[in-house]
């Protein structure tokens, strides 16, 4: 019988990995892992194994290619066993030796506590430059994001110190790669344990009226979906979205904003084919809906340093509630959502180029 832990890992790449000796060399990698971490615990009480599974399984959601995943599982078997990297050059070539080499160096690296912005600024900078290889910063990023996952099992002196460490250098590395998803769960998760009170203020604020919101949000994307097709617009889709806690944390702080003056609390995100399509669409929801003086925001024309794309307005529908347009392509939105990592998501056939 197939052990169910690789059953998993397999199953969360069998969309895109086709080739068998990538499949062989993933299995093969995941063995090792398993062999080298044998009798190793996490703080959860779960086998250490789980872990690198994991990790590997946040970069399969980003398209990572095998090599990218073989890393992942062996991300710690140099540094917490008795595999030396010579041994993983052997049997996986150097490419992947070096990634997990770069992993490896980055986790000797000691971040002071409570570092200024600056301090911040220039560890991530450390970061990227000492990985020379971008697949190993997202390495770390996602081995991060499931260590902030299952921090509850930490004592809560290094619970604080990981989320603080996590939001002042991993979710600002993620915002630079331009990998959404991943920050914006780093930023939510870590706030739990920085700020706690505040955590669960918020998370309560957007709960007391979901329902309400969530109505709004349907009624707009319905409001949309009709203005669009009486004008002839197809081929599109609408997404409705609340604002992370974490940005909205940080306007009722940062700006001192109280949570009912929070402009973009609801967003809609319409995807179209073209970019033509875009201005148009902005056309319509601009004649159809009450702009929003300085809140239009043209990342097509000038796209944002982490290349994301998107056109941006705040509107006021007729019932008087605000909401956040954001308007792009579906590849500008698979770059909005993994960031660097739409570019080199792996495709059968092709080689990575660094």
């Amino acid at each position: 019988m197939q052990d169910a832990l690789l059953q998993s890992l397999i199953e969360s790449f069998d969309s895109y990995i086709h080739r068998e000796s990538d499949v062989k060399l993933i299995e093969e990698a995941y063995f090792l892992a398993k062999k080298q971490h044998e009798g190793q615990m996490r703080r959860s009480g779960e086998p250490y194994i789980t872990h690198p599974v994991a990790v590997a399984k946040i970069l399969s959601e980003l398209g990572a290619g095998p090599a990218t995943l073989i890393a992942a599982l062996l991300h710690d078997t140099v540094e917490d066993t008795n595999l030396s990297l010579k041994d993983v050059e052997t049997q996986f070539g150097s490419d992947i030796a070096s990634l997990v080499d770069g992993v490896t160096k980055i986790n000797k690296l000691s971040f002071q506590d409570g570092a200024a912005s600056t301090q911040a600024d220039n560890h991530q900078k450390m970061l990227i430059a000492m990985a020379k290889d971008i697949r190993v910063v997202l390495i770390k990023i996602a081995d991060r994001l499931h260590n902030i996952r299952t921090l509850a099992s930490m004592p809560e002196d290094k619970q604080y110190k990981i989320a603080k460490e996590t939001l002042e250098i991993y979710a600002p590395l993620a915002h630079r790669l331009g990998i959404f998803r991943i920050k914006a769960e780093l930023e939510d998760k870590s706030l739990k344990y920085t700020d706690t009170a505040m955590y669960y203020r918020v998370s309560n604020l957007i709960q007391t009226k979901k329902e309400e919101r969530e109505s709004s949000i349907e009624k707009i994307i319905l409001d949309i979906r009709g203005l669009f097709k009486t004008n002839d617009l197809s081929d599109f889709e609408i997404k409705g979205r609340i604002k992370n806690i974490y940005s909205i944390y940080k306007k009722m702080v940062n700006d001192h904003r109280v949570f009912e003056d929070i402009y973009d609390l609801l967003a809609v995100r319409i995807i179209v084919d073209r970019i033509e399509t875009c201005y148009q669409a902005l056309g319509l929801i601009h004649a159809n809906f009450t702009p929003i003086p300085r809140r239009f925001k043209d990342y097509i024309a000038v796209p944002k340093p982490n290349m994301y794309q998107s056109l941006h307005t705040t509107v006021l529908s007729g019932d008087g509630t605000l909401f956040e347009v954001q308007i792009r392509t579906k590849e500008m939105d698979a770059v909005a959502e993994n960031g660097i990592a739409a570019h080199w998501a792996y495709k059968e056939n092709k080689t990575y180029s660094k």
